[in-house]
């Protein structure tokens, strides 16, 4: 029999998990008869300062599908959801949100295309962007525009996290073990046959959303810079440009002060051309910068998560009480 595990990413989720846990359950009752396949729940409790760990224990000691890890802080989202390709065990790996975003009821047709043989992953991809504000929207279509240019990696627009795939999928992205993870440019850059599922907004069913504006825009900026290296070479070619003019300004003035003397005025044009060029200087300085930080934190090699609790040390407490 094969089974499917579902890694679910939980931070501060209390109000959103007993809806989630039912409608998954439902779903995978449903695949059970019509498919013949076993499930499995993973979830990850990403440091939750809720009742979310007290939760996922109920769910562990009333079902036996359940599996939960849970960190000794907030990791963020891409290390749950590397902790939950680490130690899922099916045949298929789903990675889903706990807020209903990524509706359970997908998961039947996403099987069903990867049962044909022509696929390795089926992905699921917004086809509008109901209910968001319109100027995260414009932000977000421009971030996939700018990215699919400078990367090689192939992120849809509107792509989600939600997807189902095959085992050998999710061993090559374990196999990428890197601390500054962007799990979309990682879905793009390992490659595999992928479907795109097409699916409407979904609103969350409870709590609130963690995402802010600048949130997502140092997530956009670290893809960027974790799947592209076009902004170092912009930078070498902004100093290259501002080399280049800084030279022609030489020359300007020495045939200026050769034919008409050395004048005096226009210093504050001089002070402006300083400014700006100091600005651009610390723009690419900056971006240098960004790389270097993120190599400095590659090579000190640190762990990506730290597990404080997990189902198997309920089960050893459980069982210390009894004894």
């Amino acid at each position: 029999m094969k089974k499917i595990s579902c890694i679910v990413p939980c931070y501060n989720e209390e109000e959103s998990l007993p809806i989630f846990y039912k409608e998954i359950c439902k779903v995978a009752a449903e695949m059970a008869q019509v498919y013949n396949v076993a499930f499995e729940f993973v979830f990850v409790n990403d440091g939750s300062k809720d009742k979310t760990l007290d939760i996922l224990r109920s769910f562990a000691q009333k079902d036996s599908r359940v599996r939960y890890i849970s960190f000794s802080r907030n990791f963020g989202k891409e290390s749950a959801m590397y902790a939950g390709f680490q130690t899922c065990t099916g045949d298929y790996a789903a990675v889903m949100d706990a807020d209903m975003q990524d509706p359970p009821s997908l998961l039947p047709e996403m099987y069903k295309a990867l049962q044909t043989g022509e696929y390795d992953s089926v992905a699921t991809r917004r086809v509008d962007r109901k209910g968001e504000p319109p100027i995260r929207s414009f932000f977000a279509r421009c971030f996939y525009k700018i990215i699919n240019k400078m990367s090689d990696a192939d992120i849809v627009d509107g792509a989600r996290d939600f997807r189902l795939m095959k085992r050998k999928m999710v061993d090559a992205i374990v196999s990428m073990g890197e601390y500054n993870r962007f799990s979309k440019g990682i879905f793009g850059w390992v490659g595999f046959r992928t479907k795109w599922l097409p699916y409407e907004n979904v609103e969350r069913v409870a709590g609130t959303t963690k995402w802010n504006f600048w949130k997502l825009f140092k997530y956009s900026i670290e893809g960027i810079v974790g799947f592209s290296t076009a902004p170092l070479l912009l930078a070498v070619c902004i100093g290259l440009a501002f080399c280049a003019l800084a030279f022609i300004g030489i020359v300007f003035v020495i045939v200026r002060a050769l034919a008409f003397g050395d004048p005096t005025s226009g210093w504050p044009s001089l002070v402006c051309i300083i400014l700006l060029c100091s600005g651009v200087q610390l723009m690419c300085t900056g971006i240098a910068g960004e790389y270097l930080a993120k190599t400095y934190l590659e090579v000190k090699h640190r762990p990506i998560y730290i597990v404080a609790e997990t189902e198997e040390d309920l089960s050893k407490k459980e069982l210390t009480q009894c004894s």
